[in-house]
């Protein structure tokens, strides 16, 4: 069974006052389904094509057209810098040859365009209009200034216009629009097809048949991080401790486990067929000697339990990895950066990811974290705190570029 195609990013929905408005509706609930987040803004004039609250309805958040918007009593300023920053692409659909023109010249007259001037990330655009406008040689030459400020344009495709001609400028359909995106941001990732293992959640150390040594860990880290390497294409084996969680994507073939030893034995057997490890499990380092067969009981007043080590399977992989890229976590509570950085060394890996408990928001629990990643060269970069979505694609981001410098 094949992967489902997905675009679990954060879109920015720019709608322009055409006549393909009437659209907007069918691409959002596309979006949406195809796993986005969908802020929409909209020009003034596209109130006059689509209804704000269909949108709102089907993106489930609140539709912005102004800078400031002025309900009785209040004013509430829609920040276009926070915009650009939070979306992880734009799409400015449908964009007419108004807007173009205002793009293509730095115009900043609304808060959609004031949005364009702030992004820093990929922005799309499909052009509607019609067939004489689109002609237009002041047209094509903004589309041009535009393709060469990095700007993608999707479509315009052939077909019957609203002036009754048939020709181009016909807005994408939206289905093809989100194909084309998810085509560009998913489909030409360098994980698709690669061979993936992903470890995540606790282990669980018997102590009788009812208690255990255990951690805090739920498992968020590592099941975000195999959502996002299915969703580039990756084929993902999962070996989960107990969390609470379930998997979405058909890519992700997952294998629950509770103890070190059953979590090694499993990652052991799929590591030799693995092209990318990631090793988020918080697996534990230590195991009762023995276990009761029986539960104990209060009266037995157990004075001490004897604790061996368990295996590290990191450092395992470390050891016997033959071109594979490895990547390890350390979470630590003091000399952070130093202690991570011996692990990256010792354990013979390729990227390791920094956090620490003393960080609000991140660790264990949390559907946040705060990271810092170091690579072989020492290089440390630190991200802010992120939703552990974002620092799933922070983190595949960076493997995907070690993965080019090794080819």
């Amino acid at each position: 069974m094949g992967a489902e195609r997905v675009l679990p990013r954060k879109v920015l929905l720019g709608v322009t006052g055409g006549i393909a408005a009437y659209k907007t509706p069918v691409l959002v609930r596309a979006l949406v389904k195809a796993g986005a987040e969908v802020q929409v803004v909209m020009t003034a004039a596209a109130h006059d094509f689509v209804s704000p609250l269909v949108l709102s309805t089907l993106s489930k958040r609140p539709v912005l057209t102004e800078m400031v918007d002025r309900a009785p009593g209040t004013a509430t300023w829609n920040d276009h810098v926070h915009l650009a920053r939070w979306a992880d692409l734009i799409l400015i659909a449908p964009a007419t040859a108004n807007t173009l023109a205002k793009m293509a010249h730095g115009l900043c007259d609304d808060l959609l365009l004031a949005c364009w001037l702030s992004a820093e990330c990929p922005v799309y655009v499909a052009p509607a209009m019609d067939l004489e406008m689109y002609r237009n040689a002041v047209t094509r030459r903004n589309i041009e200034l535009l393709k060469g400020r990095g700007v993608t344009m999707i479509g315009p495709d052939e077909g019957e216009l609203a002036s009754g001609l048939v020709g181009e400028g016909r807005m994408t359909e939206p289905e093809a629009i989100t194909g084309q995106l998810i085509d560009a941001v998913m489909g030409r990732s360098n994980l698709a097809g690669v061979k993936m293992l992903i470890t995540a959640g606790p282990t669980h150390e018997a102590i009788d048949p009812v208690r255990f040594i255990g951690n805090r860990s739920s498992g968020k880290m590592g099941f975000a991080l195999a959502e996002e390497a299915a969703a580039r294409g990756a084929e993902v084996e999962l070996i989960t401790g107990p969390v609470e969680l379930t998997t979405n994507h058909s890519g992700i073939r997952r294998t629950d486990v509770t103890s070190a030893a059953e979590m090694a034995v499993a990652a052991k057997e799929r590591f030799p067929d693995t092209a990318v490890a990631i090793l988020s499990a918080a697996v534990a380092d230590w195991r009762p000697a023995q276990v009761s067969d029986t539960k104990m009981k209060k009266q037995d007043r157990l004075s001490a339990l004897e604790l061996e080590p368990t295996e590290d399977i990191l450092a395992w992989m470390g050891g016997e990895k033959k071109g594979q890229l490895l990547v390890g976590f350390a979470l630590e509570t003091a000399n952070e950066l130093r202690n991570a950085e011996g692990k990256l060394v010792k354990k013979n890996l390729d990227l390791i990811v920094l956090n620490s408990l003393n960080d609000p928001g991140a660790g264990f629990g949390y559907d946040t974290n705060k990271v810092t990643l170091i690579d072989t060269d020492k290089n440390a970069t630190e991200l802010p705190l992120l939703s552990k979505a974002d620092v799933a694609i922070a983190i595949l981001d960076r493997v995907e570029k070690l993965l080019t410098h090794a080819k």
